[in-house]
């Protein structure tokens, strides 16, 4: 029952059509996996078994008769606590959120996904509104990572990192504004996609506003592409949506990358990337020349992208804190807060800066493009450190300064994926990040399958 919770989307898909198994035995799978780890992980914010089940009992009905309503009848499937779910409490990971509701509407991407006949459990647990490298808050206390219970899995997707890592669902939502879902990917030994910006609308609106992106964490890169085919697409209920069908990335996952013209950075020019960090997503390179693409290491300084995420998103947290009025003062994390307090301080040109700012930075990665298909890095500086840490406790650095290579591509809204590509010394996992210009989202997820498949170190699971 153990390796039914393990299988890909993929090979469930497979499976009941094959009649080797059915929703509801891997349904029975997944909880079993919930009931062993939950309690030392603390992933997720809340889990309706009796809903799951009646959900699985239809899928199998439906296989039952040879007609599946979708790409993802029958896999379970979690969302984040920061996406809107019709019956089921959204508390952003906060105090200041009533949890009685009502909530009467699914987000766009839960639509979809019962649309497509997914099982989903429940809601993963997210820091406050999303707005911390870790995934802690005070609502729910501190999630762990399921590679050592004494490390974070990151944040704020972490959640999501966990339970798709231990086998306690094939495919969970995430959002990322500043690296939310490549971060704990990268951490938890998962594939993490963020789409290109609009790609998949995003409706009730978020808090994040422009700078939203929402995506799948999977085990396997085929299985992000799936996933992905289901949530993107226009939709004119999101004003920033891409208003056009979403590319048909399936078709074109097996193609390679030979030929390909890929940028290697260790660092993109920041501050400072661990040795074991460095040394492991070197190995990148070799991997990529052996697959038929010309890799060539590139200077490219994007440190000062950093501070700019902080400008445009300082107003964002103000917003946030002045729109919740009196409830503002449940709001717990200290982030949040000191980010909110600098956006008060800000005026409409700084602001309007930072948009300018934004503005040279997708010209800047523009032109890269144009002289490469594909940038790779490292999706983050360090690998995972202990709970109860903002930031690694072996650097002195600003809260959140370790996503400073994750950051740029939520700026630029260009596609990013987090493969896994290895360990640290002491057994933390590090990814890999690949990005590619703007629409090219079906060129990213192709490279992530080759490099996966030469490189299969997602296949390790976790010793919880």
């Amino acid at each position: 029952m153990k390796d039914l919770a393990y299988k890909s989307a993929s090979e469930l898909i497979r499976g009941y059509k094959a009649g080797h198994f059915s929703p509801l035995e891997v349904l029975d799978a997944v909880l079993d996996r919930v009931d062993e780890c939950e309690g030392r992980l603390n992933a997720w914010r809340l889990i309706d078994r009796r809903r799951a089940r009646r959900r699985a009992r239809a899928s199998a009905a439906r296989w039952t008769k040879g007609a599946p309503c979708g790409l993802l009848d029958g896999v379970p499937t979690a969302i984040k606590d920061v996406t809107e779910t019709k019956d089921w409490p959204t508390l952003n990971g906060s105090l200041a959120i009533n949890a009685s509701g009502p909530w009467s509407v699914d987000a766009i991407v839960v639509e979809r996904l019962k649309a497509h006949g997914a099982v989903i459990l429940g809601k993963t647990e997210t820091p406050e509104y999303a707005w911390r490298g870790i995934t802690e808050s005070e609502l729910h206390g501190v999630t762990h990572n399921p590679w050592n219970l004494d490390w974070t899995p990151g944040g704020s997707s972490g959640g999501a990192g966990a339970a798709v890592s231990t086998g306690m669902v094939a495919i969970a939502t995430g959002t990322d504004s500043g690296g939310s879902i490549r971060g704990p990917a990268s951490f938890c030994s998962v594939v993490g996609f963020k789409p290109s910006f609009g790609r998949v609308p995003v409706w009730p609106a978020s808090p994040m506003m422009m700078m939203e992106h929402c995506g799948p964490l999977t085990r396997t890169v085929r299985d992000a592409a799936l996933a992905f085919s289901v949530m993107a697409g226009g939709d004119a209920r999101d004003g920033y949506a891409i208003q056009e069908a979403a590319p048909n990335v399936l078709s074109q996952l097996g193609r390679g990358v030979k030929g390909l013209k890929i940028g290697f950075s260790p660092d993109l020019g920041v501050a400072r990337v661990d040795d074991d960090v460095r040394q492991v997503t070197a190995r990148s390179r070799k991997v990529f020349t052996d697959l038929g693409a010309s890799v060539s290491r590139v200077q490219l300084n994007l440190s000062s992208a950093y501070a700019l995420s902080d400008v445009v998103c300082d107003p964002i947290a103000a917003r946030i804190r002045s729109r919740l009025g009196v409830k503002a003062k449940q709001l717990t994390n200290a982030a949040l807060l000191r980010c909110a307090n600098r956006g008060d301080a800000m005026s409409a040109v700084d602001f309007l800066d930072g948009e300018a700012g934004r503005i040279e930075l997708r010209a800047r990665m523009a032109a890269f493009h144009q002289k490469y298909d594909l940038l790779v890095a490292p999706t983050l500086t360090c690998a995972p450190f202990p709970v109860g840490h903002d930031q690694p406790p072996h650097r002195e650095s600003s809260d959140g300064e370790f996503m400073a290579t994750v950051a740029p591509f939520d700026l630029t809204g260009q596609p990013a994926i987090s493969v896994p590509c290895g360990f640290s010394a002491a057994g933390g996992p590090i990814g890999l990040q690949i990005v590619g210009p703007l629409g090219s989202d079906a060129l990213v997820l192709r490279a992530a399958l080759a490099f996966e498949k030469a490189h299969p170190v997602g296949s390790l699971r976790p010793p919880l």
